[in-house]
This record gives C-alpha cells, structure tokens and sequence, in this order.
C-alpha cells in the first residue's frame, strides 16, 4: 500500500479501503482478530473486512456511531473501563483531563508523567526541550539541580490532576548509580552545544532517572519501564517520515541485569516498579527479578511484539512456574484506539482463562483456586498495584 494512504494526505475512507483491500493476506497477526472484534462486539458488525466488503462496512461503521448511544463516552461505559491513562509530557497543562472528568463527574481520565525527552541529551531536540520547560515554569535551567526542581513542579502538578504513575522508555535500563557531578559537567557541555558520548549520555540520564524515581518513590506512584525498543532502524522510513513510524525492533541481546540490579537496589522495597520487554528472551530476567525483589517489583504485561495470544501465552506459563501469577501486575494496553481497549484486554483474558484452564484440567489447579487467581490477574492486581 503506498505510504500515502497510511500516513500521507489521503481521505480516511481512501485508507480504509486500502486496507480492506488487503486485510485478508493480514491474517494470522493480531491485528486481524482485533479489528473484527471491534467491528463484532462494538458495532455488531459481523462482516469479514476484505476488498469487497470495505465500503459496505465503512457505511454500516458510519451509521451505528452516528447514533447518540455510541458516542465515545457511551461506548467506555458499555465496555465497563473503569480508568484510562494517558501519556502526556512534562509540560503538558492537562486540560483536557479535567473537561472530561468534568463531564463524566469522576476522575475517569489520569495523567502518566513520561519525561523521556528531558533525560534524552543525546536527541538533537534536547537543548530545544529544555527551553521548552523554561517556557512552562518561567524558570532558567542553567543546571542539572535546576532542570530537577523544574520538574519536580511538573511531578507536584501531574499529582495534582490525579496522576498514579511515571513512565520511562529505555533501549538499555539505567543502574541509576551515576556521580551528579558527572552529570553536571555532561549538562554543561550539552547546553554549550559541545559534543558528547554514549558514555557521556548515560552518566547525566542515569543521575536523572535516579532522582526521578526518588520523586515517584515518595508520592508512591508506579515507575514504569519500557525497555528494549531499538528505533528507527530503517533509514528511508526516518528520512522520509520521522521517528518511531515502523522502524522499531527487538534486539535480543541486550543486557538488562546489571543495570537493573543497581537500580532495583538502590529503591528496594521503597518504590513499586513495573518492567516492560520488547523481545521475549528478556521475559526469564525480568520474571526472576520480579520475584527476587518481591511485591514492589512486578513483570508488566506482554508489551508491543510480545503483546499478541502466542507471546501472552508465553509469559503467562513462565511466570506461573518461576514466580506467582498472583505477582503478576496485570494487564495494561497502550492502544490508541477507543475500541481496541475492548479487543485487547478480551484477548488478554482468553488467553489467561486457556492457559489456567488448561491447567486445572491436568490437576494442578483446583477450580475455585484458579478462578480466584483469575480475577485477581485480570482485575484486581492492576487496580491496587497502580493505586486506581
């Protein structure tokens, strides 16, 4: 499909086509059971999407959400989601969280504070970043201790709009160990514009994402680590389109422990962490050290490539047999579409409910047991374990 009718100036009814045209040779990829459940449970559209069949269900789409009863809002009720949290930046104001708590009488939507790209010196935008938070909080960011008491404010505010948790996207983890007067010389010479290494890079980001942590450490909000996503590997699709727009890949064999063990460590016991893999050969570290470091350390959900029925399958069988499933986080979506919350955590579910299915009809599981387990894995964990 020209790149056009994915990213580019076409209309969204030309794309859907497009699509449709080859949503059949899709098959196979999650992708393709998430759609038709979302066209099936939320649009009761039973259809199978294809190219002859793209324009009769873009009409039949357009006619059931035109109806009052299928508003955004109408469908987040029927679908029973209790709480969403979105991404958001350090600088952002968050007013649109509050217009929709407002309208909704409850605090539905909560803000998750992701501060990547104040931590990324390396990124040419770095140092037009930093003016950017200058801007925010009418301050000067001449140092590392002034750029942390700026984002402090920004922590305090996202508090205030009902935030539980941080979020952090890593290639390698950070041991969160570094000298602060490596980083300030490293801060200095990026300000100054000067060139500076790897090495360099991950003296200041290691210093930084300590202090931060220390910041959700004493709030009690969940520290989040996406780690392993290597960006942008295909050169013509970054040229052409910018970041993170399908050039991404698993790379397995990075190291996570040693970095990990510092900073699981340095918090132990006094801050919950949640870790995220990209590549599935990292799930057997992560899983052992969700288990060594004890509550406050959970494995997350099945992330990005690993989040599909055979990588959640793969996860949820490992786990039960090195740590507990009741240890488990549970499930959490990163979806940017309204109905595929519905499809997603639907799929997660049935994967669960199979593998300890399976399980209590081999005898290692009594019933009641493993439907206790169940609704705790699917329900209750993520609730109490990201304070919701």
């Amino acid at each position: 499909v020209p790149e056009d009718y994915i990213t580019g100036s076409a209309t969204p009814k030309e794309k859907w086509l497009k699509m449709s045209a080859v949503f059949p040779e899709i098959a196979g990829n999650p992708v393709y059971e998430w759609v038709h459940l979302d066209l099936r449970r939320y649009l009761g559209i039973e259809a199978l999407l294809g190219p002859k069949t793209g324009e009769e269900i873009w009409e039949q789409a357009k006619a059931v959400l035109a109806v009052k009863a299928k508003t955004p809002q109408r469908i987040l009720k029927d679908m029973n989601v209790e709480a969403m949290c979105s991404t958001d930046d350090p600088v952002d104001l968050l007013e649109d969280h509050d217009r929709v708590n407002h309208t909704m009488k409850k605090t539905f939507i909560r803000p998750t504070w992701r501060p990547d790209k104040a931590m990324n010196i390396f990124a040419p935008a770095w140092r037009a970043y930093i003016e950017k938070l200058e801007g925010r909080f009418n301050a000067k960011i001449h140092s590392v201790a002034e750029l942390l008491a700026v984002l402090r404010q920004s922590h305090d505010y996202f508090a205030g709009k009902g935030c539980r948790a941080s979020d952090h996207g890593l290639e390698i983890p950070l041991s969160a160990t570094a000298d602060p007067a490596g980083a300030e010389a490293v801060f200095k010479k990026a300000r100054a514009s000067e060139y500076i290494s790897p090495e360099e890079s991950r003296v200041f980001m290691s210093h930084l994402l300590g202090e931060m942590a220390e910041f959700d450490a004493q709030k009690d909000w969940v520290f989040q680590l996406h780690m392993g996503a290597v960006r942008d590997v295909r050169d013509s699709l970054y040229k052409n389109l910018g970041p993170d727009s399908g050039g991404d890949v698993s790379h397995h064999c990075q190291d996570f422990l040693p970095p990990l063990r510092g900073f699981l460590n340095r918090f132990d016991d006094r801050l919950k962490v949640v870790l995220y893999c990209l590549d599935a050969g990292h799930q057997a570290t992560l899983a052992t050290l969700a288990r060594a470091f004890g509550a406050k350390v959970a494995l997350g959900s099945a992330w990005w490539l690993n989040d599909t029925p055979i990588g959640m399958r793969r996860q949820l069988e490992y786990i039960g047999s090195v740590d507990t499933f009741s240890n488990f986080a549970g499930m959490v979506s990163d979806s940017r579409k309204l109905l595929s919350y519905g499809s997603r955590f639907e799929m997660f579910r049935r994967i669960l409910a199979d593998v300890i299915g399976n399980m209590v009809e081999r005898g290692q599981i009594p019933f009641p047991v493993a439907e206790q387990i169940a609704i705790r894995m699917a329900y209750h964990n993520p609730k109490t374990f990201f304070n919701l």
